[in-house]
């Protein structure tokens, strides 16, 4: 069976490159995917899906099969903007194909994904390989790079989807990535009083109180977790006295916490600031929540200090998708890693196994730098995993054709061999999934 999948998959790559190069002509960046959507759907009706609908929200979603339990693929459909055009050596949206490779924004992160997922369903289809009672579903999710996992919390609390597992297509460098850190948008206000900048002691400076509050937050960042260090930095959460999953954890990396932007408000140039805002990047490692990272600002002495006059919060998302569904969450988005020796984990694994063997593999030019690292490891950012296994509890492990470091870059390309690898692993999947029932 395993050469014929191969074959299979391989015999799919012209497919798969024209439909991959039919997305990436249209812009899809986030709240505008209409065009990704219509064009998935239309090569899903034209492989042979039973069933392809667009949700309220916008998500594409295709079925292979009629069974109860549900395997889905999961690849989001928006991309970054193109940024300073100068930077790219070539027509982003047009893009360019060589033997080996496919050249556009989108081609990593990740619109890849969702061709290597449409026609390793229908390869599935093809070879016999749709377990009975279950149907493969593959979804175009939006709104990922703006909000990502808001697509899937629509899916699962909408739709009233609840898939037996969810596999993210997001690029995986050749490897099998069974987690990543969490983050959150934090906000911080401080008020203050404004007077005539002549006397600056009439009045009481914002910007000043936040210069000290700034101080604390890079202190949590650059700290050590020695008892008598005041502000313990996160890397605590690396300590079995202070993190219980501190293995996990050491797993995914340490939290950071950083500053994104910065606001105020004055009467003029020459007046005391009354107000001063930041935006705080959070990234959450395993043992963290939003409470407690939250919690942990407030309690930073410089906040203490200041006492009512600043409020810590955590930013809403509410911007209306390609069909203006607006689906209100909190930007929180929260830790996940599914355990190394999961069903899910060891059947992914069993695939790659039996289909192209026990270290990663991909274009020549990969090759040294994807197989100095482990067959099983995790993402450096985050994907749509927060939602269905961070908010939700889903099973989620990824395997996607393409690079992180091509993600949002300039001249971002993907390789035609991982087009083929991924569609390949994804038809054998669900065969070993239920082998290990």
């Amino acid at each position: 069976m395993e050469e014929k999948i191969r074959s299979a998959a391989k015999g799919y790559e012209k497919d798969m490159v024209a439909f991959l190069r039919a997305i990436i002509r249209n812009p899809g960046e986030s709240c505008t995917e209409k065009a990704h959507a219509d064009t998935i759907a239309a090569e899903m009706r034209k492989v042979g899906f039973d069933e392809v609908t667009i949700d309220p929200q916008g998500n594409v979603i295709g079925y292979m099969g009629t069974g109860d339990k549900i395997i889905a693929y999961d690849a989001h459909i928006d991309t970054v903007g193109i940024g300073n055009l100068n930077n790219w050596d070539f027509d982003p949206y047009e893009g360019y194909e060589n033997e080996i490779e496919i050249g556009g924004r989108g081609t990593s992160d990740q619109l890849g994904g969702i061709v290597s997922s449409v026609y390793g369903a229908r390869i599935m289809k093809d070879l016999d390989l749709i377990p009975e009672g279950c149907k493969i579903m593959v979804v175009g999710s939006v709104q990922e790079e703006d909000c990502d996992g808001l697509c899937w919390q629509y899916i699962i609390r909408e739709d009233k989807i609840r898939p037996e597992f969810v596999v993210s297509t997001e690029p995986t460098d050749g490897g099998i990535y069974r987690g990543h850190r969490g983050r959150m948008e934090i906000r911080v206000d401080v008020h203050g009083v404004s007077c005539h900048g002549s006397a600056p002691e009439r009045g009481d400076n914002a910007i000043y109180k936040m210069a000290d509050i700034l101080q604390d937050v890079r202190a949590l960042n650059e700290n050590d977790a020695e008892d008598d260090t005041e502000i313990k930095g996160l890397v605590k959460m690396l300590d079995p006295k202070y993190n219980p999953g501190y293995e996990e954890a050491r797993f995914l990396g340490k939290g950071t916490v950083t500053v994104s932007q910065i606001f105020y408000t004055s009467p003029s140039r020459c007046a005391v600031a009354d107000s001063c805002s930041v935006s705080l990047d959070r990234r959450m490692t395993f043992g963290e929540t939003w409470e407690s990272c939250l919690d942990e600002i407030r309690a930073l002495p410089s906040v203490q200090k200041y006492g009512d006059d600043v409020v810590v919060s955590m930013y809403n998302y509410d911007r209306p998708s390609y069909t203006g569904c607006v689906y209100e969450i909190e930007c929180y988005f929260p830790t996940w890693a599914i355990p190394k020796d999961h069903k899910v984990t060891r059947a992914l694994e069993a695939a790659h196994v039996s289909l192209f063997g026990e270290q990663r593999i991909g274009a020549p030019e990969t090759l040294k730098m994807r197989q100095s690292r482990p067959l099983v490891d995790k993402w450096t950012f985050s994907t749509n995993g927060v939602t269905i296994m961070g908010r939700n509890g889903i099973p989620y492990i990824g395997f996607g054709p393409g690079a992180e470091a091509q993600a949002h870059a300039p001249n971002e390309k993907t390789w035609k061999q991982d087009l083929v690898t991924c569609a390949a692993v994804y038809a054998m999947l669900p065969t070993k999934y239920f082998e290990s029932l």
